[in-house]
């Protein structure tokens, strides 16, 4: 059954030298394929999610003729990728990292990424903050605040996310 999942890792890494590579989209695929393998908890996917490109004006400047960021972020996702094949190869697939955390809700998954996106770190973190007040109407009257102070731009790339995600698109195109 390893071979299946080792597929799926070559194809990945394949796509990391195509013409039109986007970062974030391969990312996305990256984690639902590793959440799949190797349990929606794994420290692989953590991995997989830091990878970002550093758009600091010293980044920019790099002038010493060496690989360029992007080039250096899909080198590390490859080698990420070719840890996991080889873990695969040697030792197989690990019950407890396949059934350690059940999965969130693809809704869930869909609107935290969203808003991972847009929000700045202090948002997010006030939601989460926001989230874990008890009493629902005090919790509801927070949400709405919170939500009014937010420029209407942030708003609607929130929800733009949320419909273009794939899955949802997915879903639109059924319906």
């Amino acid at each position: 059954m390893k071979e299946k999942e080792i597929e799926l890792i070559r194809k990945q890494i394949e796509k990391l030298n195509v013409k039109d590579f986007d970062l974030e989209s391969w990312k996305i695929s990256t984690i639902i394929i590793f959440e799949r393998i190797f349990g929606y908890d794994s420290p692989k996917i953590a991995k997989i999610k830091s990878i970002h490109q550093d758009l600091s004006s010293w980044s920019l400047r790099d002038t010493l003729g060496t690989s360029s960021g992007y080039e250096a972020l899909k080198k590390y996702g490859k080698e990420i990728l070719e840890a996991c094949i080889m873990e695969l190869e040697t030792l197989g697939i690990s019950d407890n990292e396949t059934k350690s955390t059940k999965p969130k809700s693809l809704s869930f998954k869909v609107l935290l990424a969203s808003l991972e996106n847009e929000l700045k770190v202090s948002q997010f973190k006030n939601l989460i903050n926001i989230s874990s007040i008890k009493n629902k109407k005090e919790r509801e009257g927070k949400i709405t605040e919170f939500l009014s102070n937010l420029d209407s731009e942030s708003v609607l790339r929130i929800v733009a996310n949320i419909l273009n995600h794939s899955k949802v698109v997915e879903i639109l195109q059924t319906q």
